[in-house]
């Protein structure tokens, strides 16, 4: 963005002298003379100041600093995508409690919510919304197929709450050969884990369905009536929905995603922004983690039965229904809410893709960018080498 041009300064405009004869009694030519060098001395010295006058102007306002473009450029809306997911409450949070709209001032908020995260991506890069609540893997696969030109990732959301969830005479792995598995959409986060995992189990898939394991990306919703009709053996699913086929269809667990990682440690939700829109908008994009903050601490203070509450009444405003007690707290037992992305797992989540099919291999420097966030929060969250922090 161009930064505005200094102001120019007003000449000032030389006083005007003037000189009235007195009777000195000299002769009328010689003082018509020394009237006329005293007033092009005042000129002189009038047109002089002004120049010096000018010029220090000038100086000054070069050497003082642009005036800031994030203050001076917010953005007049901002579209806003997430999922109808509890691994998405700050965003659910966020959204209902007013903590994004209330930061953003007189940028107007607009949302809309998806069920996955290519479907979110695609809208992202089609300028359908600006910044979106997303898994991990989608937003890998935006930037390495832009080569790092279309998203950044500028906080973490959430961390843990997925497994792969199946029929009850399902005991190992083994077990899965020739079974029917669903995700919520080919090339998602929990996509790209099954795949990843099954390739480690010795089992070959396609991203066509065939293979040892057929892996039918399905809409959650309908994964859930699936499986109650007996026509699923499985799913690997974010929550709230692995806790609904569990509790509300008789599903067990098989395996749970914190196991395969280091700590337990595995991030399911970051927020992303277009890289357009945050160069255009760094006030707006600022504003955003202001609420998104806000939103993490409040889901990390707030008494039990008020965070499922809200988080209820956000749930049937974005996907139309509440859940049950039991599934809300089940959900929430799973998830950590943080702003750090946990940058160092996306070396591992980048070749989980490879693996899986659904990206290539890629130098993935730079897709962060956490320096707004650390501003937001006064602390440093490190990138991990992959960006700006």
């Amino acid at each position: 963005m161009s930064s505005p041009e200094n102001p120019t300064p007003n000449e000032p405009t030389p006083g005007t002298t003037r000189i009235v004869a007195g009777g000195s009694g000299k002769p009328k030519r010689k003082r018509t003379l020394e009237i006329s060098l005293a007033a092009g001395l005042v000129l002189l010295i009038g047109i002089g100041a002004a120049v010096a006058s000018s010029v220090s102007r000038n100086n000054e306002a070069a050497a003082a600093p642009a005036p800031a473009t994030a203050d001076a450029n917010p953005a007049a809306e901002l579209k806003l995508g997430y999922f109808g997911n509890i691994t998405h409450a700050p965003a659910l949070v966020g959204v209902s409690k007013g903590f994004i709209a209330k930061e953003l001032g007189g940028t107007k908020l607009s949302t809309q919510v998806f069920n996955a995260g290519p479907a979110a991506i695609e809208a992202l890069n089609a300028g359908a919304i600006d910044a979106t609540y997303i898994g991990p893997n989608p937003a890998i696969n935006s930037y390495v197929k832009s080569n790092g030109e279309s998203i950044s990732i500028i906080a973490g959301a959430a961390s843990g709450g997925a497994q792969l969830v199946v029929k009850p005479g399902i005991n190992s792995a083994a077990d899965l050969k020739g079974k029917t598995l669903a995700t919520p959409q080919l090339g998602g986060t929990q996509d790209v884990a099954l795949r990843a995992w099954l390739g480690k189990q010795g089992y070959k898939t396609a991203t066509d369905g065939s293979g040892d394991v057929a892996i039918n990306p399905t809409e959650n919703a309908q994964t859930l009536k699936l499986f109650q009709d007996g026509k699923l053996d499985g799913a690997w699913l974010p929550e709230p929905w692995a806790s609904r086929l569990v509790l509300q269809a008789g599903a067990k667990v098989l395996v749970d995603e914190k196991d395969l990682w280091d700590k337990g440690e595995f991030i399911t939700t970051v927020l992303i922004v277009n890289k357009k829109f945050a160069a255009e908008h760094p006030a707006t994009v600022k504003a955003l983690l202001k609420g998104h903050a806000e939103s993490v601490d409040w889901l990390n203070t707030a008494p039990a039965a008020e965070k499922a509450s809200v988080l209820n009444a956000a749930l049937k405003e974005s996907a139309g229904a509440t859940l049950p007690a039991d599934v809300i707290d089940r959900s929430l037992k799973n998830i950590v809410f943080t702003v750090d992305p946990l940058a160092g797992t996306y070396k591992k989540l980048l070749q989980d893709g490879v693996d899986a099919g659904t990206t290539k291999q890629a130098d993935i420097n730079g897709i962060f960018d956490l320096t707004a966030l650390n501003a937001v929060t006064g602390k440093k969250t490190s990138a991990q080498g992959l960006g700006k922090d």
